[in-house]
């Protein structure tokens, strides 16, 4: 890619991108947007070969989506090997942990990574477990940092001339309240992130509320990220 004229106009991946405010407004982890979006790639194996694409929520959840033409169109068949890489505006619910879990089940061979920007209705214990059982299914979750967000800015947005070293740069400790309560999430722990939205004006709070077990099990180095400790 050139950063003198954006991404280059032979690139086979260029119609499937999104646009810049597109990305900043779907990844933004302050911003609780209803819709979901899906930045993925697929590394076949054997083939060096990447496939890139982008995906939203329509009357499924972006995940079904996702698997219903991952297995349909692209005649995928149960001993395949690839790697998958999601990146998710939002976590996935727990109906979507049940349904990525047992396609995994089917097709021992693919491996999923997926990074997220923020996690999804994260008190309800049905997502909570849902997460839970996709980590023992040999998932990767992580919250999307900075090299993410950039990663994603290169290759699935349609970032205009002179900009392939922009990209948005949202606060860090947005970022570093999530981590926390994903670990809250993989460790079992009740949850310490509580966050309220106010309509007039558009506000969005985060607030964190730590027990006992919390100071427990949590290591020290994520709650001084925080200015918790």
């Amino acid at each position: 890619m050139s950063s003198e004229t954006g991404p280059v106009a032979v690139d086979p991946t260029l119609r499937r991108r999104i646009e810049p405010h597109e990305f900043e407004v779907f990844f933004d982890p302050r911003e609780l947007r209803k819709e979901t979006c899906l930045l993925y790639e697929i590394n076949w194996g054997g083939r060096h070969s990447v496939w890139r694409h982008t995906s939203q929520n329509t009357s499924n959840h972006v995940e079904v989506n996702f698997l219903e033409k991952f297995t349909t169109e692209r005649y995928f068949r149960p001993n395949t090997r690839c790697s998958i890489t999601w990146f998710l505006s939002w976590s996935p619910c727990g109906e979507c942990s049940r349904a990525i879990t047992e396609f995994l089940s089917q097709h021992p061979y693919v491996t999923l990574f997926i990074y997220i920007a923020r996690l999804y209705h994260h008190t309800d214990q049905r997502n909570r477990q849902g997460l839970r059982d996709l980590i023992s299914s040999g998932v990767t979750i992580q919250i999307m940092t900075e090299q993410e967000y950039c990663y994603c800015w290169r290759n699935f947005v349609n970032y205009p001339p002179s900009n392939e070293a922009y990209w948005p740069r949202y606060p860090h400790l947005w970022v570093k309240l999530y981590v926390l309560e994903l670990y809250c999430i993989i460790l079992g722990l009740p949850p310490c992130l509580k966050i309220l939205r106010r309509k007039q004006p558009q506000l969005t709070f985060f607030t964190i509320t730590l027990q006992t077990c919390h100071y427990q099990r949590i290591p020290p180095h994520l709650l001084w990220a925080t200015g918790l400790k």
